[in-house]
């Protein structure tokens, strides 16, 4: 295994998630709220990553706000 394939290979892969994830859930927001459907509050998030062939699932959660109040 090449350190630097690997590292470069998953830099690359984590960009795309983070890019292609922030335009999706930019695009679900506003149309919720031009729909009148935005729920108040914080919207809850969770992320499951899974590697095929390696047995790895990681969850990550959080919380994304829409609102200044």
């Amino acid at each position: 295994m090449s350190d630097d394939s690997f590292n470069m290979s998953m830099r690359k892969f984590l960009k795309t998630v983070g890019v292609t994830s922030q335009q999706k859930i930019e695009e679900a927001v506003r149309t919720a709220s031009a729909a009148g459907t935005l729920p108040d509050g914080p919207l809850r998030a969770k992320v499951v990553l899974t590697l095929d062939g390696v047995e790895i699932e990681h969850v990550v959660e959080g919380d994304i706000v829409t609102s200044d109040v």
